[in-house]
């Protein structure tokens, strides 16, 4: 590990807004282009960098848990326009559970990756990092809203879900770990909600901004690290410490500047270097020359797109609304990421998944067309959130 191979990876993360910047409507997603950077870098092209080196892979897993608390900010835990739309995403989200459920194991017989419960997840996911910068946040009409409600609802789920699917240290365990590390995020999140606009604490916090301290951001690491290390300590994974973190976040609302804080220092390194690595992990000489694997990637790209078509179908929801809940990326990264990494996946199969994952990107484009919708299909592109 050198500044070189920091410098590198930076240069190539770079490319990913470069190009997904582009004035046309057909500019690749910014994390598209960061996998497939890291391909040629890694393990598939040159192998200039080993994501396997130690310190390496301890910043990707810190990029990866900053990602997923990212995707928790992007929830939408606080429109009130959303409350009569949850008892139909309820609906919504269930029967694509249950069709995900009843697909995955003719998925794993027929390719030979014999985990019908992480088939599942990676089928039923969805995912609100990518939809809701899609369609933004103005004016909705009630199928939309409900598609919001189905989308926010099966990114949750099945975010919860990797941990137990991918679990090496026993079900009992990660269960307990996953407790204790929701408990101390709503400890810290109700702690929070008490100091926020106490008077000296708001001074702290307006001295740190003129005097460029940082508090926010550095307590905002504090939290997300203790959540990690709690989460470690018990064979689970830094996904449930960002997420909570992010869902805390989301919930609170404030202080905003926390978030974005923690939002820039992700995005702006740490997310984009998991990403690298991430593609640098990946084998796709082992997936082309996988019979499996390449059946895997089509399996899986036909299931994830049409269960949730079915699912639109039968809670009477327009085809488009089907499309755009097929869009996923952070799921299927963390089992990636997480499958390589515990032994529990191989590097062809590893690139099904994330395959399968880019091709959902487009599904998604044809379902914000068909909407109407003329935005670019970027997990990390700006949105009218702010």
């Amino acid at each position: 590990m050198s500044y070189g191979i920091l410098a590198l990876i930076v240069a190539v993360g770079l490319l990913g807004p470069l190009l997904a910047g582009l004035p046309t409507r057909f500019a690749p997603p910014a994390v598209i282009v960061e996998i497939a950077a890291g391909i040629v870098i890694g393990r598939t092209g040159t192998r200039t960098i080993d994501a396997t080196q130690p310190t390496l892979a301890f910043l990707a897993d810190i990029g990866f848990a900053l990602l997923m608390f990212i995707v928790a900010t992007k929830l939408p835990l606080r429109d009130a326009r959303l409350r009569g739309a949850v008892r139909r995403g309820l609906w919504a989200t269930a029967v694509t559970v249950g069709l995900a459920i009843a697909a995955a194991p003719a998925v794993a017989a027929v390719t030979g990756l014999h985990r019908p419960s992480m088939l599942a997840v990676l089928i039923a996911s969805s995912s609100c990092a990518i939809v809701l910068p899609t369609i933004g946040t103005g004016a909705h009409d009630e199928a939309m809203l409900v598609t919001i409600v189905w989308v926010s609802l099966a990114d949750v789920v099945t975010v919860l879900a990797v941990p137990f699917v991918l679990s090496t240290g026993g079900f009992g365990r990660a269960l307990s770990g996953a407790l204790l590390v929701v408990a101390s995020a709503i400890a810290i999140g109700l702690l929070l909600r008490r100091m926020i606009g106490l008077e000296r604490v708001e001074a702290l916090r307006d001295a740190s901004h003129r005097l460029g301290w940082a508090v926010d951001l550095r307590f905002s690491l504090l939290v997300l690290f203790t959540l990690a290390w709690i989460a470690e300590r018990f064979d689970t994974s830094a996904l449930l410490a960002g997420f909570a973190a992010g869902v805390m976040v989301s919930l609170l609302g404030e202080p905003r500047r926390v978030a974005d804080q923690l939002i820039g220092l992700g995005e702006g390194f740490f997310v984009p270097l998991f990403f690298v690595v991430l593609g640098a992990r990946l084998d796709l000489r082992a997936l082309v020359d996988s019979r499996d694997d390449l059946l895997l990637l089509a399996l899986l790209t036909i299931a994830a797109t049409v269960v949730p078509m079915t699912a639109a179908a039968i809670v009477r929801l327009p085809t488009a609304s089907g499309l755009l809940a097929a869009a996923e990326m952070g799921v299927p990264s963390a089992v990636a990421s997480l499958g390589l990494a515990t032994g529990a996946l191989q590097p062809g199969q590893a690139a099904a998944i994330m395959g399968a994952a880019a091709l959902s990107l487009g599904a998604a484009a044809v379902g914000a067309a068909r909407l109407g919708v003329h935005r670019s299909v970027n997990p990390r592109a700006p949105d009218d959130e702010g």
